[in-house]
């Protein structure tokens, strides 16, 4: 009789045992789940994240393939354009005829010339401006 006794017990045992280690190993399936989910939507975000960053790593390059271009461009340009289209600048800067003279290389008369078509331009955009 004691024996069917402490098998019912061992028995009792181990079904509570049994339902613990259930319960416990679903709690931990759960919390695997979860982090899975956190791990799969990190993973996801890096994803898009580095397809953007490639898509603008593209377009730089590209960018920067056209910024050569135009670089090698005016380089081949005839040197004497550049001279004028810096004195251009400087003029619009407010220099003056020994500044394009000293600063661009070209000629007193060139210089000369264009600061009287500056000149003239600028009267001309004035009185524009007062109509």
């Amino acid at each position: 009789m004691w024996l069917v006794y402490f098998l019912s017990v061992v028995v009792a045992v181990f079904s509570a045992l049994s339902v613990y280690m259930f319960i416990r190993q679903r709690k931990h399936e759960r919390q695997y789940k979860a982090l899975i989910n956190v791990l799969r939507n990190e993973i996801r975000s890096m994803t898009g994240g580095s397809i953007g960053m490639g898509k603008r790593l593209v377009d730089i390059e590209q960018r920067l393939s056209i910024t050569v271009e135009k670089q090698l461009e005016l380089e081949n340009r005839d040197p004497g354009e550049l001279a004028y289209n810096q004195a251009a600048r400087l003029m619009e800067m407010g220099a003056d005829v020994d500044d394009l003279v000293k600063n661009c290389g070209i000629g007193r008369p060139e210089a000369e010339l264009m600061a009287l078509l500056h000149k003239e331009l600028h009267a001309h955009q004035g009185l524009e401006h007062k109509h």
